[in-house]
């Protein structure tokens, strides 16, 4: 353990390193919380090939250059987590091991700042479910996320469900997650093909993922939701990349 959170310690230059494996883990010291280096790489962002439930703020799918590696939590923000950091627990259902939720977009983002990071952009957090898939989901969905049919209506402590590919856990269903980037329906007719960041600016941010309330059809690695305004609700949690 001493030698996982000396490695964290030099998250900014164990980041650089070009040998750091896809799936390697490091301990934040901060928050606690593990967090996995997602390698550089390209992907075919929207709309996935035979999804028959996407929705138009889902095309053109195009393709993506993720040019840097980067760390992302390996689950969604727990409640102890956020505690550690914030001081404080704005969730309705509580339990250390159980992701936080009520929060809204600032406070998510002032969450990640504290602990040495930052939202992920919507392009990294769909690279990062995906993990190389080019399905709808990363796999079947019951054996994958906690969503409307099987979570009995409630939150799940994290990382119960099998992982993707890079090692995530809840990357689908348990809460939604915020990300950096403001929404706009149509963003993907001009997308940058680089590292995108989303538009300038916008009225409401972006969540992915899908929660344990929702149906199957938005928990999808395309799917994207743009609640009203900077709300917070029972489902909304976060994750963060490391930097």
């Amino acid at each position: 353990m001493r030698l996982l959170l000396i490695a964290f310690a030099c998250f900014s230059l164990a980041a650089q390193d070009s040998a750091v494996r896809a799936g390697s883990v490091r301990v934040n010291p901060k928050d606690g919380l593990k967090y996995v280096w997602i390698p550089p790489g390209s992907f075919m962002m929207g709309c996935s090939p035979g999804d028959t439930e996407c929705k138009p703020d889902e095309r053109p799918a195009h393709e993506v250059v993720i040019t840097k590696g980067f760390w992302l939590g390996q689950t969604p923000v727990t409640q102890a987590a956020y505690k550690r950091v914030a001081g404080s627990n704005p969730s309705h259902a509580t339990a250390d091991n159980l992701p936080v939720e009520q929060v809204t977009w600032d406070t998510a983002r002032s969450y990640c700042q504290g602990a040495g990071g930052r939202l992920p952009t919507e392009a990294e957090w769909e690279y990062a479910a995906r993990a190389g898939s080019t399905g709808a989901r990363y796999g079947n969905l019951p054996e994958i996320a906690w969503y409307q049919r099987n979570s009995g209506g409630k939150t799940h402590p994290v990382g119960q469900k099998r992982p993707n590919a890079f090692g995530l856990y809840d990357m689908l269903g348990n809460v939604w997650q915020w990300t950096a980037d403001w929404y706009d329906a149509a963003y993907y007719r001009t997308s940058e093909r680089q590292d995108p960041t989303g538009p300038a600016g916008g009225v409401t941010p972006t969540l992915r993922g899908g929660s344990y309330s929702s149906y199957a059809m938005s928990v999808r690695a395309s799917d994207r939701l743009s609640p009203a305004g900077r709300m917070r609700d029972w489902d909304f949690g976060l994750r963060c990349v490391g930097e």
